[in-house]
């Protein structure tokens, strides 16, 4: 109405390529901590590159930074089928899990999709995949671009091998065309050392040194959000997390216990959008094996119509059905802050998962324990 035009993020970052040499990161997890390991390595490196992220980034404090270089990390969002858009020079596919089925309307449609992205790269550019991932491994044969495969297995130009997590931390040893070298990561769980071997595979492409590389991954700090511990209240370790997908929640739920040990692990869970929980009722029902309780709440809309039978309080059920043995509804957000602020005890380990709203209910529990105190 006033004549000012509003630009999508992804036109406007898909402009900024067209300028520069750019890093574009897409998958259904692990976008955005591998986004940041990148911008923070390259940064390290005296690259000077841009850096757009989703998530605030704790050696940034925002999600953003104009670098003076032609360098463009960015997070690439597959969720609406915006990173068509996008022109990167390397584009890096962390997996292609069973998620945004909503716009996609199937599995095919998605991968199809994964395809476009590698495809706008130019002929000189190169994907970097996650050689773990099925469905990565699933899409190799219709990518016509050069590829550089990173993982765990057998076949990957940039592995992970000997992985050791030790309290909140993670070292192992990555091979690099057959060079091996001892890597420490400050962050816990083998899908850091899979975010952290795709930065490396980044990394070497761009002719950073891997010993530099590494030493800075040593000093990675991360976004908020992803396993950030806010703190011990009244002997509570209160841990908060974005993880909203199952496989999500497996990996942080398993990293987070090798972490805390034999620790109470009491999760409070926000299902995030109807159509997410609908899709992946019964995969949710089996993903909290690692808690010893699980705590529910309503469903975060974000704009979405409700689905019948698909509530916090259906999937609570559902996962005690599964053979969970402390999995409760425990109301809104607000009645859930009550009832764990009663519940919890010296000791006790508190996960808050969900990209809704849970993250400000774990930071006004640890207010409340602590005033408890």
């Amino acid at each position: 109405a006033r004549g000012v035009p509003v630009i999508p993020r992804a036109e406007m970052l898909g402009e900024l390529m067209r300028m520069k040499f750019a890093v574009a990161v897409a998958g259904s997890h692990g976008k955005t901590s591998t986004t940041s390991m990148i911008g923070e390595v390259l940064t390290a490196a005296g690259l000077d590159p841009t850096i757009v992220v989703g998530g605030r980034l704790a050696s940034l404090g925002s999600g953003a930074r104009h670098g003076a270089s032609d360098l463009l990390v960015a997070e690439a969002d597959e969720s609406d089928g915006s990173f068509l858009r996008l022109f990167p020079t390397i584009a890096v596919v962390t997996g292609i899990d069973r998620e945004h089925l909503a716009h996609y309307g199937d599995l095919a449609q998605l991968h199809e999709a994964f395809r476009r992205f590698v495809a706008r790269v130019p002929f000189w550019g190169a994907a970097v995949v996650c050689l773990d991932d099925p469905g990565v491994r699933e899409l190799l044969p219709r990518l016509d671009r050069r590829v550089i495969p990173y993982g765990f297995a057998e076949g990957a130009r940039v592995r992970g091998l000997d992985v050791v997590q030790e309290g909140f931390a993670t070292r192992f040893v990555a091979e690099i065309d057959g060079r091996r070298l001892e890597v420490h990561l400050p962050v816990p769980g083998r899908h850091q050392v899979q975010n952290a071997l795709a930065t490396l595979a980044v990394a070497t492409e761009l002719e950073v040194p891997a010993g530099q590389a590494a030493e800075a991954l040593a000093g990675y700090r991360g976004p908020d959000r992803r396993m950030q511990r806010l703190g011990e209240f009244a002997g509570v370790l209160v841990v908060d997390d974005y993880g909203h997908h199952p496989r999500e929640i497996e990996v942080t739920l398993g990293a987070l216990r090798r972490a805390i040990g034999a620790r109470r692990l009491v999760v409070l869970f926000e299902p995030h959008r109807y159509s997410r929980l609908d899709d992946l009722f019964d995969r949710f029902a089996h993903a909290f094996g690692d808690a010893d309780a699980v705590r529910i709440t309503d469903v975060y809309a974000a704009g979405e119509p409700p689905i019948p039978g698909r509530t916090g309080e259906a999937l609570a059920a559902r996962i005690a059905a599964a053979g969970h043995p402390d999995a409760r509804y425990v109301g809104p957000l607000d009645e859930a802050e009550r009832a764990l602020a009663a519940e919890l005890r010296a000791g006790d380990v508190l996960l808050t998962l969900g990209a809704g709203r849970v993250g400000r209910s774990a930071h006004r529990l640890a207010e409340r324990l602590g005033d408890a105190a």
